[in-house]
């Protein structure tokens, strides 16, 4: 049987280097992963989500093809796109990025879970979209972490909803049906102690759980500081860069 790649050498060759390349970063962030956990004395590692922003489908393709089964993306009219392309694949779609109300329809439609949940407004408006999303095709609840800004002045750099705002909304997302509440999800202030940061982060989690107990979801870490995250607690990490490289030019 001939290969199909035959016909395009040059093309097939970039596409096996650039797949080398994937598995070549996506190998040695797993091995931070693996070290860090032990380092914490922890047995269960962190779920590792792969942000792909700015890079194209066929990237996702070949990390699913890795073994890579959680996605982040920051811009719904990109995760729209590539979660439509790539119906195909077994993968779970994480919405990390500023989330305006107006965009909860079209993000009902491909979200396993939205991370940066930090108004009510939002959760009024994805309770409305899952609700009808539901009836329209089965899905299931969309999981929801509350995005906290651990900035003095909180939101100031990185987004999120004050500390002293999480009880609110939590409950908000707990009375809303379709929507399950998973837990909290932070960034680093810039130039800030990353271990400092995910300290907070990790005592206002145990606040949040003494109240909702299944709320044990701590999204923390990326590229630069996944060992703090996991050292407190972290159970999703979103790493992008050490994994994909550099963004894509635009020519």
């Amino acid at each position: 049987m001939t290969d199909p790649g035959q016909d395009l050498p040059v093309e097939g060759s970039l596409a096996d280097a650039r797949r080398a390349e994937l598995a070549g970063r996506l190998e040695l962030v797993r091995h931070r992963i693996a070290a860090a956990t032990k380092a914490a004395g922890r047995s269960d590692e962190p779920r590792l989500i792969v942000v792909t922003k700015f890079h194209p489908a066929a990237d996702v393709r070949r990390l699913a093809a890795l073994g890579v089964a959680d996605l982040g993306e920051n811009r719904d009219q990109e995760a729209a796109a590539k979660s439509a392309d790539l119906a195909d694949l077994d993968v779970r779609w994480h919405f990390i990025g500023q989330l305006q109300s107006n965009k909860a329809k079209s993000v009902a439609k491909y979200a396993y879970s939205v991370q940066s949940i930090d108004r009510i407004q939002v959760v009024d408006a994805l309770a409305k979209a899952i609700a009808r999303e539901q009836d329209a095709t089965g899905r299931g609840d969309l999981e929801c972490f509350i995005q906290v800004g651990l900035d003095d002045n909180a939101g100031a750099h990185r987004g999120g909803a004050g500390p002293a705002d999480v009880e609110v909304l939590a409950d908000h997302i707990e009375a809303a049906v379709g929507l399950k509440f998973a837990g909290l999800m932070a960034v680093a202030p810039l130039g800030a102690d990353p271990e400092a940061a995910f300290a907070k982060l990790a005592a206002i989690s145990d606040a949040v759980r003494m109240i909702h107990p299944d709320a044990v979801g701590i999204s923390a870490g990326m590229s630069q500081d996944l060992e703090a995250a996991v050292k407190f607690g972290a159970t999703h990490l979103r790493i992008g860069s050490d994994i994909l490289g550099s963004r894509p030019a635009v020519g």
